[in-house]
């Protein structure tokens, strides 16, 4: 399956040499999916309110255990569709940013990851 490639520092669209939006492949594309439900918050999905990380609730200002923080990252790591495994490296949690990677493994056993 393929999505929409996004800037790995401003999480933004990017073109390709086209001038056309870049779409990203697998394996790469379900790891930078795997990143984009590590970034959504709880609520913020508007087709599906129930997605998304309780960072307001849970995290950010309530300065919990790094394991819950992992614990809520792999979670949303997981519902992503093909991934089997996942793994969370937090780099940073600095005011309302926590930065770092997930790597995922699909059903085919490729390992990829995308920093979030």
């Amino acid at each position: 399956m393929k999505t929409l490639l996004l800037d790995t520092e401003r999480w933004d669209l990017v073109l390709d040499a086209s001038g056309n939006i870049a779409l990203a492949s697998e394996p790469y594309a379900l790891a930078q999916d795997a990143a984009s439900a590590c970034r959504l918050f709880l609520g913020e999905l508007y087709y599906d309110t129930s997605k998304g990380i309780p960072y307001w609730s849970e995290i950010l200002g309530h300065q919990p255990p790094l394991s819950l923080i992992k614990a809520r990252l792999v979670a949303a790591a997981l519902r992503v569709p093909g991934v089997v495994e996942a793994q969370v490296y937090i780099s940073s949690v600095a005011g309302r940013q926590v930065r770092g990677q997930v790597q995922v493994t699909d059903t085919a056993g490729n390992l990829t990851a995308a920093g979030f």
